[in-house]
C-alpha cells in the first residue's frame, strides 16, 4: 500500500509519495495554467501516476491519497468548494479521484486542517495535541487542534477567522472578507496603506508596506501597528477559547512579520485569559511551504493506519 499527498493551491499543485516512516520519496510541482473543473482533477491524477511510474510502482497497487484543498472540504457530501479554482463551487473530488485511480481511497481536507496536521507531525508543534496554525497570507485562516482532534465544524468552516470581529462599529468594508482580514491579511495591509496614503498606485502588496515601515514611513507605521494589534487580539481570543500549548504563525506575511512575534505575544497578553496565555508559546512555522504537503501526507498515512 502506498501513501500519496497532494497540496493543491490556486495556481499550482505539489504531489509527493511518502515512505511508511513519513519521508518524502519523490515529489513533483506543476502549474495549473488556467485549468478549471475536471481538468484540475485530471491533472492531480496525471501527476500522481507519474510519481508512481517514476518509483516503479504499478498504478493498480492499493494506495491512499490525501489532498489538501484551498477551500472547504465538506465530509458530508465529499464535495469541495475552492473559490480560486473555476468550476469548483461543489466539485466531487473524492468520487473523481477514486474512479480515475483504481485501488485508491481519497481523503480530502482544507488547507487549514492540513497545515496544523503537518506542523504537529513534523514541525515546531511536533507531538502537540493542542495547537493552532494561524495562516496569514492573501487571507487569514486557522487550523485548530484540540485534544488531538482537528476542529472542522458543521461544514468544515471552523477556523475561518478572517471574519473575527475585532473593530466595532461594523463597516461595510468588512462584508467581503471579514474584519480581521480587512486590517491584517496581506491583501488588507496593502489596501489599508493605499487608503491612508491616498495614493492608489503605491503599496501593491504587503511586503512593500513592511519595507516602508522599516524606513519609518508614517502610513506604514500606522498600518502595521494596527495589524499587530489585530493579530494580538485575535490570537488572544483563540488562546482563551481553546487553551492551546502553541500557536504556529505561517503564510506569506510571516515572512516579514516574523520579527513582530514578540510584540504580538505582548499584545495577546493584554486580552487573553491570563493562565492560558502563560501556557502558550508563539512560534514561526519551520516548514516553510511544506506544511500543506506534509498534512496531506499525514491524511494518507492515517488512512493506512501506520501513522503514530
Amino acid at each position: 500500500m502506498r501513501a500519496i499527498g497532494v497540496d493543491l493551491g490556486g495556481t499550482k499543485l505539489h504531489a509527493a509519495i511518502f515512505s511508511l516512516s513519513g519521508d518524502i520519496l519523490a515529489d513533483r510541482t506543476v502549474l495549473l495554467e488556467g485549468r478549471t473543473g475536471q481538468q484540475v482533477g485530471a491533472l492531480i491524477v496525471t501527476v500522481c501516476n507519474l510519481l508512481l511510474e517514476e518509483q516503479g510502482i504499478s498504478p493498480e497497487e492499493e494506495k491512499r491519497v490525501g489532498i489538501c484543498v484551498p477551500g472547504i472540504a465538506d465530509t458530508r457530501t465529499n464535495r469541495v468548494w475552492a473559490p480560486n479554482i473555476p468550476g469548483w463551487s461543489s466539485f466531487p473530488l473524492k468520487e473523481y479521484i477514486n474512479h480515475a485511480m483504481p485501488g485508491t481511497e481519497t481523503i480530502i481536507a482544507s488547507d487549514r486542517t492540513c497545515y496544523i496536521l503537518g506542523e504537529t507531525w513534523q514541525g515546531v508543534a511536533k507531538g502537540y495535541t493542542d495547537a493552532i496554525y494561524l495562516s496569514v497570507g492573501t487571507g487569514i485562516g486557522a487550523g485548530i487542534m484540540s485534544d488531538g482532534r482537528v476542529i472542522h465544524g458543521t461544514a468544515d468552516i471552523a477556523g475561518a477567522i478572517g471574519w473575527m470581529a475585532l473593530q466595532p462599529p461594523f463597516s461595510e468594508e468588512y462584508s467581503n472578507s471579514g474584519c480581521f482580514e480587512t486590517y491584517a491579511s496581506g491583501t488588507g495591509i496593502a489596501a489599508q496603506a493605499r487608503k491612508l496614503s491616498g495614493q492608489p498606485g503605491v503599496y501593491q502588496d504587503a511586503r512593500s508596506v513592511f519595507d516602508a515601515y522599516q524606513r519609518g514611513n508614517t502610513v506604514a507605521l500606522r498600518v502595521i501597528d494596527k495589524a499587530v494589534e489585530c493579530w494580538g487580539m485575535a490570537s488572544a481570543n483563540l488562546v482563551s477559547l481553546f487553551n492551546p500549548k502553541m500557536i504556529v504563525w505561517g503564510g506569506g506575511v510571516f515572512g516579514p512579520a516574523v520579527s513582530f512575534l514578540d510584540r504580538i505575544y505582548y499584545e495577546a497578553c493584554k486580552w487573553a485569559q491570563p493562565i492560558s496565555i502563560r501556557q502558550c508559546r508563539f512560534e514561526a512555522s519551520a516548514l516553510s511551504q511544506k506544511a500543506g504537503i506534509l498534512g496531506a501526507g499525514r491524511l494518507a498515512m492515517e488512512a493506512m493506519k501506520v501513522y503514530e
